[in-house]
């Protein structure tokens, strides 16, 4: 049969294929780029050399970054908002939309609205300043948590996902005794970890790669995520923006590998996040838009 399928393939596929696969590799090449700078040593640096391969490796931009004090601040603080931030996110996002699948409860088409309608309308940069202004969460960490915590997309796919669920099963909890949130966390959860785990995901990823919300609340430098610091190290040219540890190793260690190697540091904890979730996440997103 793959012999069959494979003579069915036509000239347009050739052709189609081929400048899929040259753009695909002209995609990786920045990364391959990226991570080769940021391996190679200082010694045999040449600047505005492209790099398939460090000619020779070293680990030195690492280990100058991994001992200042800004990147390691930074990693606290983008640690600190992924991890409470995407936890937060998950439980509000998945009993919110629960909530508006209960055709009983009262207010629940008004809520259903709001939230079609915030889908639709945006406040805008400056309304959502002020009211992280007036409820005093400037320069903290929880004015990056509390302005994402859900969305309108998220809630309403998540609800699509729960409308698929038998509702026979909370039937027969709340006959043996369960109560509504007993129903919710023993019989809603356990059944919906394929969308958990995908919107997990999708809210680590998005915490993670807070950039705008870091730049306009957090004036402290100490508090700025890794995504603030690193467009400080690429877009500003400021290699002194991973400093703290002093020294002559800012001299000796090119400016350019000490922004790869940055980026390098930014984008590799949560691609490890990934496998973890992989198995889940097409059916947990499958199951989220489609209902039937």
């Amino acid at each position: 049969m793959s012999f069959v399928a494979s003579k069915r393939l036509t000239l347009f596929d050739y052709v189609n294929y081929s400048l899929l696969a040259i753009m695909s590799i002209i995609c990786v090449f920045p990364f391959i780029y990226v991570f080769s700078v940021s391996f190679t040593d200082p010694k045999v640096y040449v600047p505005l050399q492209f790099y398939l391969f460090p000619e020779k490796w070293s680990l030195s931009a690492y280990r100058y970054i991994l001992s200042t004090n800004s990147f390691m601040n930074a990693l606290k603080s983008t640690v600190f908002v992924t991890g409470i931030g995407t936890v937060l996110s998950v439980i509000v996002s998945f009993t919110f939309a629960y909530v508006l699948t209960k055709k009983a409860v009262p207010g629940r088409n008004v809520m259903l609205g709001g939230v079609i309608f915030t889908l639709v309308f945006n406040a805008g940069i400056l309304p959502n300043y002020l009211l992280i202004k007036d409820l005093g969460l400037l320069n903290s960490h929880w004015s990056l948590i509390l302005s994402g915590l859900t969305n309108a997309w998220s809630l309403i796919v998540i609800k699509s996902f729960l409308d698929t669920l038998p509702s026979e099963l909370e039937d027969a909890a709340r006959i043996d005794g369960c109560s509504d949130i007993g129903v919710f966390w023993r019989i809603i959860v356990p059944l919906s970890m394929p969308a958990v785990a995908a919107f997990t995901l999708f809210f680590a990823v998005a915490y993670w790669n807070t950039y705008f919300n870091a730049l306009i609340y957090l004036t402290d430098a100490k508090k700025w995520t890794l995504q603030v610091l690193i467009k400080s190290l690429v877009i500003d040219s400021d290699s002194n923006g991973v400093g703290g540890s002093g020294g002559s190793d800012d001299r000796v260690i090119p400016q350019e590998t000490i922004r790869m190697a940055s980026i390098v540091l930014a984008m590799v904890p949560i691609l490890l996040v990934y496998p973890f979730l992989q198995k889940h996440f097409a059916k947990g997103v499958m199951l989220g838009s489609v209902k039937g």
